[in-house]
């Protein structure tokens, strides 16, 4: 049963009903999230497993079996190895400019679309590779998947959403993320167990699963109102689909609004470039600083390579992929509850609480690591059990905070004008600091050693501190006027002034 509101906003007031068709559609665009969750879950696993690492990198299986004299901490030192978990990024940087265009020009369902047949090539190159160039090419289109995915999918939550729920629902691609990456872990704990060494052949390939779900789901998705007058200028078709996905006949107001905005975006013929103009000044930063920080708040490195960390401090093959599973569990936990409290506490609140409990668990993580574990011999099994009690807090603050802000905040402060080539940026950003993250952790963590785990406490500390002073509150503002909240900001008025300085209307 719909349930009726009315969302008061800066003095306008947008009339509808959390309907059928707005759940429905945003449950199979956020299978877009699932599947980035897996792969990001995936590869830490598939890494960790013997067959695996025999059959495409024998001299880390050797290091890893054989040398005693090696470090702890550089067991997995392979660039070889990174290459494997990092080349998905950086082909989901290339493909997030070619995907701003599709979106853009084609509307938000064909690049959905692109990116789940994407998956599917992906998927079926990695569970059947007999070498390792076939195994990063399936690799590589996954990361073509991901940056149509990603481009396409947040952008299309938040302009199907009531603004007063708009947190909650784009929230959901990261809840979508956590289960992801719980189920890549759940496959890789099971695919393990099996004994004729194919198991790493079933983890990849599962990965069509979600992608079949999201090819299939597209063709039969509404497009957003927002991109149908956008590309096709029919407004009386945009109106009807409005109508539908509101559930209410009266949508003039926010029609009115998608009206002026899709002015405004006409108006403007070179995104990227116009996006440098001083009105924009305040989305811009927030396209890249925000994904910047997400990677440097150092999840990636347990996303990508828990198991492999656990196999570093003394725990077995499987007890590593267990507590691997632990940390998915707790991860998609608090992304639950992110949704249920982020249009009610703020973006804000979330920002900052989630930042504290993350320094403090990165810190604790670095002394134990420093004054327990040497470069050889195994750390205590209490020990053991402290440090995963601590990365399952770590990742529950991430959960709850930049996990599902980082897509949700540049989601939703983009004007339509620029709004697919800033969500490039923001997407492209995200691939390329993950890439590097991915690429260099494990050589970081041979040289840093414990010291890896404070250089990522630093940077959680410069994001806080950037958010407490420089991020405006942005729940339940209605997405078409959100370029208020700047005008209205002690330190982003002074840049772009008021509305006879930046052309749009305040409303």
């Amino acid at each position: 049963m719909a349930v009726e509101l009315q969302i008061a906003n800066h003095g306008r007031e947008y009339n509808g009903k959390m309907t059928s068709i707005v759940i429905l559609s945003c449950m199979v665009a956020a299978t877009g999230g699932i599947i980035f969750g897996y792969d990001i879950g995936i590869s830490g696993g598939v890494t960790s497993m013997v067959p695996f690492l025999e059959k495409f990198f024998p001299d880390v299986y050797t290091k890893m079996k054989q040398d005693k004299k090696i470090s702890n901490y550089c067991k997995f030192d392979s660039q070889l190895l990174t290459t494997f978990t990092s080349s998905l990024y950086i082909a989901g940087l290339l493909a997030s400019f070619f995907a701003s265009s599709v979106t853009r020009v084609f509307g938000r369902k064909p690049s959905i679309l692109v990116g789940g047949a994407a998956f599917l090539v992906g998927a079926a190159l990695g569970g059947a590779a007999l070498n390792i160039y076939m195994l990063i090419l399936g690799r590589v289109l996954l990361g073509v998947g991901i940056g149509f995915a990603n481009q396409s999918v947040p952008l299309y939550l938040s302009e199907m959403a009531l603004p007063r729920y708009r947190g909650a629902i784009n929230n959901g691609f990261q809840l979508c993320v956590g289960i992801g990456v719980l189920s890549a872990n759940l496959i890789n704990f099971g695919t393990e167990k099996i004994k004729d060494g194919y198991g790493w052949r079933i983890s990849l390939a599962m990965a069509a699963v979600p992608a079949s779900i999201l090819t299939l789901g597209a063709f039969f998705l509404p497009e957003t109102p927002n991109s149908i007058i956008q590309n096709s200028k029919n407004h009386q078709k945009a109106k009807l689909m409005l109508q539908s996905i509101r559930g209410a006949n009266d949508v003039e107001q926010e029609f009115d609004d998608l009206i002026v905005a899709s002015n405004m975006s006409d108006s403007i013929k070179h995104p990227f470039k116009n996006i440098l103009q001083r009105k924009y000044r305040p989305q811009l930063v927030m396209a890249v600083t925000i994904p910047f920080f997400q990677q440097f708040t150092g999840i990636n490195v347990i996303s990508f390579y828990a198991p492999i960390l656990f196999l570093t401090i003394g725990l077995g093959e499987s007890a590593s992929l267990l507590s691997a599973v632990m940390i998915g569990i707790v991860g998609t936990t608090s992304t639950f509850i992110s949704m249920l409290i982020v249009d009610k506490l703020g973006r804000r609140v979330l920002f900052i609480s989630g930042g504290i409990q993350m320094f403090f668990s990165q810190i604790l993580i670095g002394s134990i690591m420093a004054f327990q574990l040497g470069d050889q011999g195994e750390i205590s099994k209490k020990y053991v059990y402290l440090i995963l009690v601590l990365i399952c807090i770590y990742v529950a603050g991430f959960a709850w905070s930049w996990g599902p802000l980082g897509w949700l905040v540049p989601s939703e402060i983009f004007p339509l004008e620029i709004r697919s080539a800033a969500q490039s940026i923001t997407v492209a950003v995200n691939f390329l600091f993950t890439f590097i993250v991915a690429q260099t952790f494990l050589t970081m963590l041979c040289h840093f050693k414990y010291g890896t785990f404070f250089f990522f406490g630093g940077w959680v500390v410069v994001m806080t501190v950037f958010v407490y002073f420089l991020l405006p509150e942005t729940k339940n503002v209605p997405i078409e006027q959100m370029d208020k909240v700047w005008r209205e900001h002690l330190f982003w008025k002074r840049i772009v002034g008021d509305k006879s300085d930046n052309g749009r209307q305040t409303v």
